[in-house]
């Protein structure tokens, strides 16, 4: 474990390139999304199987702002992940997964994402279960000497053509861009962006959901991603 990681990132945050060059992550055009019981649109949130049906609502929730991009989710207790079997929990009789580890950027398919501080491939994986992430990466960081992961899902499976574990990635370098459904892991177009201290011997994949019960043991493993933007 990296006990510092927070405090540390947070010291260098003015350092960091932008995750999504050309489009600002905060100030206007930009709003948070709900996506909790809280928000009435999602009173039947099994209806959102219909991927289709689910993108049109974020982009409905985006008009009512006059916003551009989407953010959000990080520890969020979300009612969407009802919409597929695969956030079930292996445990018997324990709730499903609800608790949303990273931070969501609601952006077009095609936007490009660039490495906000520079790393190298850790693993990559098309995680092509109905909801998971689809095509992902995971980059590994020195920031000092300390080491430290970030993942990037939901993202277009030609990113993955060529890639290879241990390939440099430059700050600022654009490495991947957002996806299409049903590619992405059939979701609305978003980055899934998530901060890991120790992968825990996973590659290409690491749980971005775990169960409301654990939340403060996960929260010590996946800092806020919104320390890197």
């Amino acid at each position: 474990m990296i006990p510092d990681l927070p405090a540390l990132l947070a010291r260098h945050r003015a350092t960091f390139a932008p995750l999504l060059p050309g489009r600002a992550l905060r100030g206007p055009g930009v709003a948070w999304l709900d996506f909790t019981a809280a928000n009435p649109r999602l009173a039947h949130p099994e209806a959102l199987h219909d991927t289709a049906a689910f993108d049109q609502l974020v982009q409905a929730m985006l008009a009512e702002q006059h916003a551009q991009t989407g953010l959000g989710g990080y520890l969020e207790n979300r009612v969407i992940y009802r919409r597929s079997p695969h956030f079930d929990s292996a445990a018997q009789n324990a709730q499903p997964r609800a608790l949303h580890l990273g931070l969501d950027l609601w952006v077009p398919a095609g936007t490009a994402v660039a490495a906000p501080l520079a790393g190298r491939v850790h693993s990559f994986r098309d995680n092509d279960n109905f909801g998971d992430y689809g095509p992902t990466i995971i980059l590994e960081h020195e920031l000092g000497a300390q080491r430290f992961f970030s993942l990037y899902g939901h993202l277009r499976r030609a990113d993955l053509r060529g890639l290879a574990v241990g390939q440099v990635v430059a700050a600022g370098q654009v490495f991947a861009h957002v996806g299409p459904y049903p590619e992405n892991g059939d979701w609305p177009p978003h980055l899934h962006l998530q901060l890991i201290r120790d992968m825990q011997g996973r590659f290409g994949d690491f749980p971005g959901v775990a169960l409301v019960s654990e939340r403060a043991y996960w929260a010590a493993l996946c800092p806020d991603p919104m320390l890197m933007l």
